[in-house]
């Protein structure tokens, strides 16, 4: 793996350096786009829009538009904006996980000690494995302010990129029932629904299917062999149906179980 930032963990006076390694790959096929006549494929260009020349990467740079003109931006000028940033990952506060919900969390990296840094590192790693939380700090990656967490998993610090609150849109706009405190029937059936689909999460159970699955039509495809969709039945029920449908989802889990 190449890393893509390098700097350092600021925690309290101890600095330590590492380098920054995406956590996720992409499980999806990787599709080209092509011409349907030919099936050449796309290419797309940068283009200027004045010329209609193609412009070459190099001689590409980046600009913010104020009254009708650009102020051309340089390396320098992201980086004055705030130097620290650019290469410190500060720790602001230690927080529990389970204060955070789950809707801010954005991108996941992998942290790495650099040179003379492992024995840091490791006692920031297990520090926050024997309290049970999470260090909140804040980086600059690729010219953007980021909220972050630091966590142990495995044995890597995880830093898990987060949304900031105003990145979040309110809820006002949907068409949302009220909340019910009252217990009811239905409520009673439903959570002992819940509570017999209840079991230890465990990832290694859940598999990208879908993938999988149109590489195989692609296969098949290319074979001469057709597949077929399969027919599905959306049934609309009315609210009177619920604790109809409630039972036979309790007889259905009992059935499967036995």
């Amino acid at each position: 793996m190449r890393s893509i930032w390098t700097g350092s963990i600021s925690f309290g006076l101890i600095n330590i350096p590492i380098k920054i390694f995406s956590a996720v790959e992409e499980s999806s096929l990787d599709m080209d786009m092509l011409d349907e006549k030919d099936h050449a494929n796309i290419k797309f260009k940068r283009v200027n829009e004045d010329t209609g020349k193609e412009v070459a990467f190099s001689n590409i740079v980046k600009g913010y538009k104020i009254d009708d003109k650009y102020v051309i931006l340089e390396d320098q000028d992201f980086e004055a904006a705030d130097a620290v940033k650019t290469k410190t990952i500060d720790i602001q506060s230690f927080v529990y996980e389970k204060e955070i919900q789950s809707i801010y969390y954005e991108q996941p990296y992998y942290l790495e000690p650099d040179k003379g840094a492992a024995n840091a590192y490791a006692l920031l790693r297990d520090a926050l494995e024997n309290s049970g939380k999470v260090g909140v700090t804040s980086f600059v990656l690729r010219n953007k302010e980021s909220l972050a967490i630091l966590k142990p998993y495995k044995k890597a610090i995880v830093l898990n990129r987060i949304r900031f609150e105003q990145e979040i849109r309110d809820t006002k706009d949907l068409k949302l029932p009220a909340i019910s405190k009252a217990k009811t029937k239905e409520m009673d059936m439903a959570n002992k629904l819940i509570d017999q689909l209840t079991e230890k999460f465990d990832i290694s159970n859940f598999k990208d299917e879908y993938t999988a699955k149109l590489l195989e039509i692609i296969k098949n495809k290319a074979k001469g062999k057709t597949s077929k969709p399969g027919k599905l039945k959306v049934v609309h029920k009315q609210e009177g149906d619920l604790m109809e449908m409630l039972k036979a989802s309790l007889e259905n889990k009992k059935k499967k179980s036995s």
